[in-house]
């Protein structure tokens, strides 16, 4: 295992911002993972475990141990009548893994197809799209202690999933490795299309039928029309999480914005897209140096080439102010800032 000093991040974050580890190993198996985590050297050092590095922005150089989690596999581990548990070593392409569970017919994870990222972060995050989330289908998380290395399997109940939110996040934010995750996906097919333009993207696509991969393929092709490809443009996917607010005070809204979309849930509370707040604020495809609102989606912040991480978290706030004042919505960051 070699463990680099002063190592570039630049091209292993999505936002391509130049910034630098003190230390970085890449880890590819849970012996690698004790030694490292045993070394003296890097007890009191600050740790970072990356992944794709599609959800995260540096500002600033990370004065201590970056951790690259590169652990590969995918494994069916039962089946009964119903549903199959699978399980999915956390340094696993995200989008590979949904191919697999739709190439077998397996659904849970099709509405997440194209989501960039690897498996290990989808707890963390509890990713979602288009009416889904990962904690409907997470059966267990292993994860590691980054400093006693001790193991831990944390339940769908363990991980206090909320929207975009985890144990992971909050209370024991930087404190695990992530090595796995296991799912529980199902042999019966129940569609979920009514959220976003799926319905009538598989319409425009002339599906005969609705199956698990019609969705999934209306859905990779919902996302490749609209999010910019980070090979091309440095982002993050969605910089913003789309706020939730009580009934009432979407009463409130609608009334001076009749056409203000929105998805309202179970607990009294009604969500409202962030892009479309933000577009009405006049941000969509502004740009301000060498950042900005995307020009198809202003949900997502990009990097033209040569912006910091400062000058976009600039930008982010900018944005935040403007939508707070006009609609008295409070929009939060959903990337991970460093």
């Amino acid at each position: 295992m070699l463990v680099e000093n002063d190592k570039s991040l630049q091209q292993l974050n999505t936002f391509g911002i130049a910034a630098s580890a003190k230390y970085f190993a890449e880890i590819n198996s849970l012996d690698e993972l004790g030694e490292l985590i045993g070394d003296s050297k890097f007890k009191s050092e600050k740790k970072l475990v990356l992944g794709g590095g599609s959800n995260i922005l540096f500002t600033k150089n990370f004065d201590g141990l970056v951790i690259k989690n590169n652990f590969k596999g995918i494994e069916i581990l039962k089946e009964d009548a119903h549903h199959a548990w699978i399980k999915v070593a956390a340094g696993e392409d995200w989008h590979t893994f949904v191919l697999f569970c739709v190439e077998r017919n397996l659904a849970g994870m099709e509405n997440l197809s194209l989501i960039p990222g690897l498996t290990g972060a989808a707890p963390m995050q509890n990713i979602g799209a288009y009416g889904v989330e990962v904690k409907e289908t997470g059966e267990e998380v292993e994860a590691h202690h980054l400093i006693t290395g001790e193991k831990f399997l944390l339940r769908n109940s363990d991980c206090e999933f909320g929207y975009r939110e985890s144990v992971f996040k909050n209370r024991y934010k930087n404190q695990f490795f992530i090595s796995s995750v296991t799912f529980k996906l199902n042999k019966i097919f129940k569609p979920k299309i009514n959220y976003g333009d799926i319905r009538k993207t598989l319409e425009d696509m002339r599906a005969e039928d609705i199956t698990i991969k019609t969705v999934s393929d209306a859905v990779i092709k919902i996302r490749s029309s609209k999010l910019p490809d980070p090979k091309v443009i440095g982002n993050a996917g969605s910089f913003f999480k789309n706020p939730v607010v009580l009934k009432k005070k979407f009463e409130e809204l609608i009334l001076k914005n009749p056409l203000m979309p929105n998805y309202a849930d179970k607990n009294n509370q009604v969500k409202i897209p962030a892009g479309w707040l933000i577009e009405q604020c006049g941000w969509k495809g502004k740009r301000i140096g060498n950042t900005g609102a995307h020009a198809k989606q202003s949900l997502v912040l990009v990097n033209y080439g040569g912006a910091t991480g400062e000058e976009i978290i600039t930008l982010a706030k900018e944005i935040q102010q403007s939508v707070m004042e006009k609609f008295g919505v409070e929009i939060l960051v959903e990337v991970n800032v460093v």
